[in-house]
Formats: C-alpha cells, structure tokens, sequence
C-alpha cells in the first residue's frame, strides 16, 4: 500500500505513511462493532459472510483504481514536482479502503472464534493436544502473507498494479466460495444475547442496591444455571473477591426471584454474569499494553519499505527485491519461529514449569514486549549506518540514489520484529480469548484488533507532530528524501516508549488474576 501510495499516486511519504495508519487504524476499529453484532444476534457465521462480501467489493474497487487512468495521476518517475493525485482520486480510494475496512469489520472478530468453534477448547481439550491452535492459526497467517509480500509484490513491482491488486481479489473470491461450501460441515454456536446490554445490567442492579450488604458466604448469592445455560456452555465462572461492589447486584431480596418465573435482570443478577463483568475488567489494564505497542510498530513497515527502496537491492545483474519483499524476512522468522516454539521451545520449557503450555499467557507476552524493543534499538542503529553511508559518498541531496549499502543491513530488525510477534502477537490472542467470558470471545478479539487501532492513530500523531515541529531544513522525516532526514531518531524516541511501556505491562502482569473456572462435564448436561 505504502508503495502504491507513492509511486503510483505520488504522495509525499509522511502523507502517504499517515494514510495506511489511519486505514489500519478503521480497519482495527470496526472489528468491535462486527463482534457485538455477531456474539448479540446475527452469530459468527453470517457475520463472516456479510464482512467477505463487503470486503471483496472494496477489493473490486481499490482494483478498478489501478486499472483505470483516470483514477490516479500520471507517472512520475523522477520523483521531482510530481502531480499528486487530485481530490476526486483520493476520494475513489478513501471510498476501497472504507469498505475494506468495514469488510474487516466482519471477518477479524469471527474467523479465529469461528475457528475455535469447531474445536474442543476446554482445559482438558487443549491440553490433550500436542499442538497449539493459536500457533498453527497464526503460521496459516503467516504462509497468506509470505505468498503477499513476494509472488503479490512481485506482479504489482514488474508486471502491474492492476493484475497485482487484482490477483487477491480473485483469491479472495475463491476464498468466500470455498468457505461457503463447507457451511453444512459447520458447528454453528448460537450467540447468547447482547454481552452489551448484560454488562449494563450488572452495573444498573449493582448501584440499585449499592446499599446492601454482600453476604460473606459466597454461596448465598444468586444463581440460576438454567438460565445462564446459553452463555456457559464450556463452564460456569466461579466467585472471585475482585470488585466487591458489584457483588451486590447478586444479592437477592425477597420475591425478587422465583421458581417460576426469570427475575428482572436489570435488579438482580447471577454470580456468573457478574463475573462475566469482572473478567472483562480484570484483562482491560494488560490488553492496554498492546496500544503502545502498536503506537511504537504503526508506521515501521512503510520506513522499513523506503529505507529499502534507497538500498542495494541486487541480488543479481537483472534481478532486484522489491522494496515491499523485505518483510518475507520478518514473516519467514515468524514462520519458522512458530514451529520452533511449539515443537522445541515449549517442550524443553515445560521439564522446568510444569505448564502443559510451557509458559503462561502473560510470561509469552512480556518476552514478546523484549523483542520489540530490541527491533527498535537495531532500527535505529541500521538507519543511523544507511545514512552515513549516503553522507560518505554525497548522495544525501539525490533522492533517486542507491546508497552503497546491502538491503540485508535490515534484516536483524525484521527478524526480532518477527519473533516478537510469535511471543507477544500470539500470547494476546490466546490471552483475550481464553481469559474472556466465553459469550464475549468475538468482542475479546475485537479488542486486540481495538488495540492496534488506538495505537495507529497515535502512531499516526505522534508522526505527524515529529513531522510538523522538527523543522524544515532538519526534519526527521522529510516527505520524498530520508536521506537527508533523522528516522533514527524516530526509532530511538519509540524505544523509550516502549521501555515505559514494559514496566507498565510488568506491574499489570504481576497483579493479574487468572479467571477461575468450572469445566461443565458431560453429566452436567444429562
């Protein structure tokens, strides 16, 4: 996208670079508002459907702007007073991107729930296994974006923008029709209700009777089993001491509820959907960790992609990688760290905790924050390297450049970018998924992708504040020559964000509570 953004639509960088933050950041927001849909009423299958339909026709539109003269400005290949696309061509694009993000919007909750879904993820179930789902989820991602960033950037580099945006479209369609097929295959888990409006409802019943006195035996609170049947299918959530005061929307006062009859859920609650509440409130303080994560990551691949595109990039006298390939690094380290991690890591980890898992949610996550850093402590130095290099041989002022320097200098970065995702990526999904209300794991995904939308837009501020007041002559992050602009000090400022960052998620993770849980088994259900 970022390439597209500049080469096609010749875009200033920071312009170009704020526009794929921003997309990722709506394409983040929208899975919220897909996953309330899907766990309330309309269920995760039928969401999928209605997002794949959605998003193939923003994919069907983002091509026909690459296949249409019209819809974009003419070439500029020397990169100096270009014709930027006019108002009516960003508005074509504005108008893919919107639907692609709405599209999104429906598959990011619901395809990995879905997934789960076929599965047997109880305790016992997933530890009766000897592979991780989220792992093997996560390294199918993986193989889709390998095959992206080299046979998909290779046509859009060599041959044209029209057959390379047109290819995923096509995939994409043969995708939906694949998934559609199967439909009759499917376990298909009923939603139990707006989560939205239980979680209201605790809170209303909780101030109706915030003067009440919550018994000190547990047990002497409200429960009905039958009626939270739908959203405990897996197990019921046992009583915990965290946020006392809500306890005592399960307080019961005489005749509010009966044999007979459902109680009035907005005046008295069930131990179980209160702890529903509290789970949710108990994973918010982690999951926000992730946001500064993705503030600190949000703009690195479209860096990354320029620094590449001013290096040596031969790998042969008639063959070059494209800029865009250089993140088959980061993604083959994930790859390949993914099967490192479940078939040795885990293993050899495991003899030392006695963690089926090997490590915890939490542990994984905060080895995956350490990468992160290191990424940005190599980034710097690597930029810091590539520019003196250009210094070295007068080539600052030439935008068009090839700086004697080998693309492979990147590589390290990519490759501790790519293991942190494989610790701290994955232990988030399987974290928000295990530690959420079962009847909340749609919007528990949605959260991750919440998460990354948050961070994208102070991503996108913080670069456009270091773009607007880090001055003209030595702007960090000028809009056509990094050569002559100070990236390094971007990446040295989002390390120290990412160090007050992990001493936040350590004091988080230290005071964690893991939900406790009550496996329904099957003569429970007799």
């Amino acid at each position: 996208m970022i390439t597209y953004l500049t080469q096609q639509l010749n875009l200033p960088l920071v312009k170009a670079s704020n526009i794929v933050s921003n997309f990722n950041g709506t394409a983040s927001l929208t899975p919220l508002i897909g996953a309330l849909i899907a766990d309330s009423f309309a269920g995760r299958f039928w969401t999928i459907i209605v997002g794949s339909i959605i998003y193939e026709l923003g994919l069907i539109s983002i091509t026909t702007t690459a296949l249409l003269k019209s819809l974009h400005p003419p070439p500029c290949p020397s990169l100096v007073d270009c014709k930027e696309a006019s108002s009516f061509q960003l508005s074509t694009l504005y108008l893919s991107l919107l639907l692609l993000a709405i599209g999104l919007g429906g598959t990011r909750p619901c395809v990995m729930t879905y997934a789960a879904d076929q599965l047997d993820m109880s305790k016992s179930g997933v530890e009766s296994r000897s592979w991780n789902f989220f792992n093997w989820y996560y390294f199918s991602l993986g193989l889709a974006r390998l095959a992206a960033v080299t046979i998909v950037v290779y046509i859009q580099d060599n041959v044209s923008w029209g057959w390379g945006l047109g290819i995923p479209t096509i995939a994409m369609a043969v995708a939906f029709m694949v998934f559609l097929s199967g439909s009759p295959l499917y376990k298909k888990v009923k939603p139990g209700g707006s989560p939205l409006v239980r979680v209201i409802q605790v809170i209303v019943a909780a101030i109706r009777k915030r003067k009440a006195v919550a018994p000190e035996d547990p047990s002497l609170l409200y429960q009905n089993q039958e009626l939270d049947a739908a959203i405990s299918v897996h197990g019921r959530l046992l009583h915990t001491t965290q946020f006392k005061w809500l306890d005592k929307a399960a307080v019961e006062k005489y005749g509010e509820a009966t044999a007979s009859s459902t109680p009035n859920l907005w005046k008295l609650a069930t131990v179980h959907r209160v702890e529903e509440l509290k789970s949710f409130l108990r994973l918010l303080p982690v999951w926000a960790a992730g946001i500064l994560l993705v503030t600190a990551n949000s703009h690195s691949g479209s860096f990354n992609t320029q620094q590449a595109r001013t290096m040596d990039r031969r790998l042969s006298n008639s063959f070059q990688i494209p800029p865009a390939s250089m993140s088959f690094f980061g993604i083959m380290t994930v790859i390949i760290g993914l099967v490192l991690y479940e078939r040795l890591f885990v293993p050899f980890v495991r003899r030392f905790t006695r963690n089926s898992a090997g490590i915890t949610y939490l542990q994984r996550m905060g080895i995956g924050l350490l990468f992160n850093i290191l990424f940005s402590v190599v980034a710097a130095l690597v930029e810091k390297k590539r520019r003196t290099v250009a210094e070295n041989h007068n080539l600052v002022d030439n935008p068009k450049a090839t700086v004697p320097i080998s693309v492979f200098w990147l590589v390290p970065q990519l490759s501790l970018h790519g293991m942190s995702e494989v610790f701290m990526a994955v232990g988030q999904l399987e974290f928000l998924y295990d530690q959420s209300p079962e009847s909340m794991r749609s919007i528990a995904l949605g959260l991750f992708w919440i998460a990354s939308s948050v961070g994208d837009y102070l991503g996108t501020l913080m670069v456009s504040l270091i773009h607007e007041y880090t001055g003209h002559k030595n702007n960090w992050l000028p809009d056509r020559n990094l050569n002559i602009g100070k990236l390094d000090y971007y990446y040295w400022l989002v390390t120290g964000i990412q160090a007050i960052n992990f001493v936040y998620f350590v004091i988080c993770a230290w005071c964690y509570t893991y939900k406790p849980l009550e496996e329904v088994m099957e003569e429970d259900s007799v």
